[in-house]
């Protein structure tokens, strides 16, 4: 195991719960392909509301009943992994936003 420390990179994938990758939804896809390619983890995060760039308000309110709520996947790890990824990101995602930003680990442990 590598030990992650210092200055890493911090990815947001910000993406829809309805979208999808071959058959799948496509945030378990993007899980499985950080997992395969050894990154040190990766988090998705289900939001209660959130609109994007077709200005469409998903709300996880009752009488909306939206399929479509707004998820976060985050990855830290090295900026070479994060790089190297990327293309493979801009295959996958047919919408959406990637961001990345600088992050200090501080403590990693398995």
């Amino acid at each position: 195991m590598t030990r992650l420390e210092g200055e890493q990179v911090l990815m947001r994938i910000f993406i829809g719960e309805s979208d999808r990758w071959e058959g799948q939804p496509l945030y378990k896809a993007l899980v499985e392909l950080f997992h395969q390619e050894g990154f040190a983890g990766a988090t998705v995060l289900r939001g209660v509301a959130g609109f994007g760039a077709t200005s469409v308000l998903h709300t996880d309110r009752l009488l909306s009943l939206s399929q479509d709520l707004p998820l976060v996947i985050e990855v830290v790890d090295s900026e070479e992994k994060v790089e190297l990824i990327l293309p493979r990101l801009d295959e996958m995602l047919q919408g959406g936003m990637v961001t990345l930003e600088k992050a200090r680990v501080i403590h990693y442990k398995k």
